[in-house]
């Protein structure tokens, strides 16, 4: 097929990012690749909608983005621009105004449901691993998707659940920092919903064979884990962090106060305030799946949006 030059943007509860790349029958070639920490969703879950300073803060990003794109656009190669935002905009009753402040900046944002949010996650994060009995977990601020099926195929289960790292900070962990009742009450919440994903996968004699992780909690403790001054993407994607590593992580972070846990190695500090929670839910998702870990991930939704793009 003819190369296809095409910018993806996809704008989440917690982050905005952009990845732009070439495709060709040879597969995707990246170019560029960003990711800002945004809040868009603060105070969704209690309000119901997006606050004027966070859509601010996203359209500020998306200013930068666009400047980027047009700097890799040329006569001869033009960049198709596709934008997907997701939990926060869903859950939000004014989705509508932000998708209007985007349109002005030529942008076209697309509210999608979880579960095409929880194909194209599969479809970018199953495409270094085909063949395999895979499941796709991305825990993301407002939502968290799990995918099952073999890698490189149509998934066989998926489901997007109102589960995700900023939606149970904001409703369970309340102390600073939190206490062992708050985040066992958050687990309590979240694990029954899980555990109907897992009881369906049974059913279907479906063994998960490899957990990969995308997004930012599970890319994140990769970093913690190797202390990185300077995030380093190269060792980050592939790597496999075990549950006795992650439970470690898990302790050492709750244990410590909020501006304690943004000067930890590894962490942004932006993420500091969510990090307890996201390493709640994906532990609580690596029990259930019965496995000794998790492989992170860098090819995630990104890809698979472009992925898309690129066979439409």
């Amino acid at each position: 097929m003819k190369a296809k030059r095409i910018a993806a943007i996809d704008i989440g509860t917690v982050t905005c990012r952009l990845l732009v790349a070439d495709v060709d029958d040879q597969g995707l070639h990246q170019l560029y690749r960003s990711s800002a920490i945004v809040n868009l969703g603060e105070g969704v879950d209690a309000n119901g909608y997006l606050l004027d300073a966070a859509m601010q803060r996203v359209d500020a990003q998306i200013a930068e983005y666009m400047q980027v794109i047009e700097e890799l656009t040329t006569d001869e190669t033009p960049v198709q621009i596709v934008a997907m935002a997701t939990s926060a905009s869903r859950d939000a009753s004014n989705a509508a105004d932000f998708v209007a402040m985007l349109e002005r900046r030529g942008v076209r944002l697309s509210v999608i449901p979880g579960e095409k949010e929880a194909a194209l996650s599969f479809l970018g994060a199953g495409s270094n691993f085909k063949g395999e009995n895979l499941l796709v977990c991305d825990v993301g601020g407002g939502s968290s998707e799990l995918i099952a099926g073999v890698g490189g195929q149509e998934p066989i289960h998926k489901f997007s659940f109102n589960v995700g790292c900023r939606r149970v900070t904001e409703r369970f962990l309340k102390s600073d920092p939190p206490t062992t009742d708050e985040m066992q009450e958050a687990i309590d919440w979240f694990a029954p919903q899980f555990a109907t994903f897992f009881d369906e996968l049974r059913e279907r004699d479906f063994q998960v064979g490899r957990i990969v992780a995308v997004a930012g909690t599970a890319t994140s403790l990769v970093s913690i884990e190797q202390a990185m001054e300077v995030y380093d993407s190269s060792r980050v994607h592939g790597a496999h962090v075990s549950l006795a590593s992650l439970d470690q992580m898990r302790d050492r972070l709750a244990s410590l106060p909020l501006d304690q846990r943004r000067q930890v190695t590894g962490l942004q500090p932006d993420r500091a305030p969510v990090i307890v929670a996201g390493t709640l839910i994906l532990g609580e998702i690596v029990r259930q799946a019965a496995t000794s870990g998790f492989t992170v991930s860098e090819a995630d939704i990104l890809h698979g949006i472009i992925m898309d793009a690129a066979s439409a």
